[in-house]
């Protein structure tokens, strides 16, 4: 592994869409031997014109191979699909990875182990993707904010092989080492929280934590997932630049407080809306991945015994959307959470 490392690596990145073709296209341009997996109009457009990455580093345009199935076997493969879509992945990858590192890339908490059933847990890496990225249209996407990675073994020990392909994907997205990777998954499904409602909206991130009450109700989401990962005795891990310590401790500060932290932080997104992928998701006719994030927080309330009808609320209207295909007002959602949450239950 570590004379791969050395001399380059041949990185599959199946499933890319937007996380996988900025993770891989940034990872051609950096001289790295990339073949991207994914849909046949996005591997026809890269193949015949390029990959293009707008954003936060300009207009990046970078030849890179594609192919609409893995048929090698490579050195390091990345899985970038959505959670549904990782066993079924792994499934067909099968044959092709036996013995190789195989990386999760997936938002939630499940991908791990949904994985190691199928290929086992020996060659298994986990990442904490922390970047924006937006799949514009068949080979092009958008890369902002910029943002980082953090890798970890899920089921082991960090060790001298995770460290040569941390020092790898560096070369794209600077990348850090966390020796408690599931923790950090946890952290980050908190962050996610926000990804309902512009899914349930059709309004950007920014847009959504401009408006009072969506805002408030992103806030009143998060407590509740914090609330119930502490009842569940469930050890968070910290993020880059964000102290898992700090996010528990002002989201149960009074509601103000938080809002107000929650507006001014849409100001490190940058110009460029941000939609989060559960939106993407459902502009593109696709299933999202909403019941591995929001979800996760509704299934661990059930096996703690604690109510999470914030979750709960937003995760049926998420379903809503999908299935009718129509946005909802910012009144609609608070008058439905309204009906869910004032027969009884109170604000956490």
């Amino acid at each position: 592994m570590t004379d791969s490392v050395r001399w380059g690596m041949r990185l599959a990145v199946v499933g890319a869409g937007a996380v996988g073709s900025v993770v891989g296209g940034l990872l051609a341009r950096a001289g790295e031997d990339v073949t991207l997996i994914g849909r046949r109009s996005h591997v026809d457009a890269v193949n015949r014109d390029g990959l293009r990455i707008d954003g936060a580093l300009g207009e990046v345009h970078v030849r890179v191979k594609a192919a609409e199935r893995l048929d090698f076997k490579p050195d390091l493969a990345l899985l970038a699909m959505k959670t549904q879509g990782v066993a079924p992945a792994a499934r067909e990858l099968h044959p092709y990875v036996v013995g190789v590192p195989v990386l999760t890339m997936q938002n939630g908490v499940r991908s791990d182990e949904l994985v190691a059933e199928v290929l086992g847990r020996e060659n298994l890496l986990s990442s904490v993707v922390l970047l924006g990225a937006t799949f514009l249209e068949a080979g092009r996407v958008t890369y902002s904010p910029k943002g980082v990675l953090v890798l970890g073994v899920p089921f082991g020990p960090i060790d001298e092989r995770t460290r040569a392909i941390a020092a790898v994907l560096d070369k794209a997205v600077p990348t850090q080492l966390s020796a408690n990777i599931a923790g950090t998954h946890w952290t980050k499904l908190i962050v996610n929280e926000n990804n309902a409602l512009p899914a349930v909206t059709g309004l950007s991130i920014q847009e959504v934590n401009r408006h009072p009450a969506l805002r408030r109700l992103s806030v009143l989401m998060m407590r509740e997932a914090v609330e119930t990962i502490a009842a569940a005795g469930i050890k968070l891990a910290s993020l880059p630049r964000l102290s898992a310590a700090a996010l528990t401790t002002v989201l149960r500060m009074p509601l103000p407080i938080p809002t107000r932290l929650l507006r001014l932080s849409s100001l490190s997104l940058g110009g460029s809306p941000a939609l989060g992928s559960t939106l993407q998701s459902v502009r593109r006719g696709e299933r999202t991945e909403i019941d591995y994030l929001n979800g996760e927080v509704i299934a661990l309330g059930k096996r703690t015994g604690r109510p999470t009808p914030y979750n709960a609320t937003v995760v049926d209207l998420v379903h809503q959307v999908e299935a009718t295909g129509r946005f909802l007002t910012a009144e609609a959602v608070t008058a439905a959470i309204d009906r869910a949450v004032r027969p009884g239950v109170a604000d956490p």
